[in-house]
């Protein structure tokens, strides 16, 4: 029976990295996201029985009951009894400036913490009778080094990277031994090669951008499918936040 897991903002950037390391490990791998294009552009790519793509906001309460389903029923058509090895929270809006925070509205700051935060309590909550059918479960959420550091005007994108750090360790404690938890926080990883078609770029980037970080590179999606790959069997391993930046938040910065 092959490994399953379940990858949330799957259809670029971060998210379609990790989906496209996942498959080619040999993982079946259901990848939700609202982009319903990009996510058509993903599912060509690979046969149906290693991928199944589904349009869906996180944040919608009977959005991912349906997509928990429609994983149940995948699952059962190829021959695999109903279980999840891997979640991954990792959709997201992706933009951290919320604007000065005296004319944030308390919708746009509801927006925020409903993609990253409330998504990953209900794609969570559904997973979880699913893990434990599965010895050596995990979960993995998408946080940022945001959660530690910040430019001016990201209070939401802040606190609700800040609060899946707290998600993470209490959920290993709640879920332990049964289901390992454990958070990514990537630094700056340039995802413009994994955008849909319509959006895919070339990167530019000045030597500086490169530089300041202590590897001498910025980050790519597959840096980040490493780390999922590593956790999703680390058994020993929960409650742990992992900083993948490059070594970029280890240095000091003095203004000139």
């Amino acid at each position: 029976m092959k490994r399953t897991a379940f990858v949330t903002g799957g259809g670029q950037g971060i998210g379609r990295g990790i989906v496209e390391t996942l498959v080619a490990q040999g993982w079946r791998v259901l990848a939700l996201d609202r982009d319903k294009d990009a996510l058509r552009e993903l599912a060509s790519a690979y046969p149906a029985e290693s991928l199944l793509t589904i349009g869906a906001d996180v944040a919608s309460e009977r959005g991912i009951a349906s997509a928990f389903d429609r994983l149940d029923k995948w699952q059962k058509r190829h021959g695999d009894a109903v279980g999840l090895d891997l979640l991954v929270n990792n959709a997201g809006i992706a933009d951290p400036h919320c604007g000065p925070i005296e004319k944030l509205s308390l919708a746009k700051w509801r927006t925020w913490i409903d993609s990253h935060l409330t998504g990953a309590f209900l794609c969570t909550r559904a997973a979880v009778p699913r893990l434990r059918k599965r010895d050596g479960a995990s979960i993995v959420n998408m946080a940022s080094t945001r959660a530690f550091q910040s430019e001016p005007d990201t209070e939401a994108y802040a606190a609700s990277k800040g609060a899946l750090v707290a998600f993470t360790h209490a959920l290993a404690i709640s879920e332990g031994p049964a289901i390992r938890a454990n958070v990514i926080c990537p630094g700056w990883i340039e995802t413009a090669q994994y955008k849909k078609a319509a959006e895919r770029s070339e990167p530019k980037h000045r030597k500086i951008d490169n530089t300041q970080h202590p590897v001498g590179r910025i980050g790519t999606p597959d840096d980040i499918a490493q780390a999922v790959l590593y956790l999703a069997d680390a058994t020993f391993v929960t409650g742990q936040t992992f900083i993948v930046d490059g070594g970029m938040t280890r240095k000091m910065i003095y203004a000139e």
